[in-house]
């Protein structure tokens, strides 16, 4: 989408942003593309989702369905099965979050390197405010009577 057809009212700003921080999170973009493959339980999307608790999986699935764009089914049986699955609107954010996949994939190195320039740098700079200081203090310190 060019510039020019972005909504830049407060309102068009606002509902891009609602609509970014619910599918530009980490969780929601790892369950929706996961999803994708088809039906879930939610014991599998935990299993194989690294690093998320058991209340970020729930809290992101509500979430998710509140939107519209996962489904929720309960099965009646003992113990009661649910299925998480992405619906028609869900769907459409696939190529999307595949598209973003990709480009971290295919970039990944190149933003590790920016990474470890950037923190080269700010090192640097820290070990010289950290001199200008204790300089600083140094001249400003009363000299001693011998």
């Amino acid at each position: 989408m060019s510039p020019r057809h972005i909504d830049h009212t407060s309102e068009g700003c606002l509902a891009a942003r609602e609509v970014l921080n619910r599918v530009g999170d980490k969780w929601s973009v790892l369950i929706v593309a996961m999803l994708g493959d088809g039906p879930r339980r939610f014991t599998e999307l935990k299993r194989n989702i690294e690093g998320v608790s058991q209340r970020m999986l729930t809290l992101t699935l509500r979430g998710l369905e509140r939107d519209g764009l996962v489904s929720r089914t309960v099965f009646p049986t003992i113990p009661p099965r649910v299925d998480y699955a992405l619906t028609s609107l869900g769907e459409t954010l696939l190529e999307p979050v595949r598209a973003l996949g990709a480009w971290a994939n295919d970039n990944r190195f190149s933003i590790q390197d920016a990474r470890t320039k950037f923190d080269a740098k700010e090192a640097r700079r820290a070990a010289k405010n950290a001199r200008e200081a204790s300089l600083r203090e140094k001249i400003s310190a009363p000299t001693r009577a011998r």
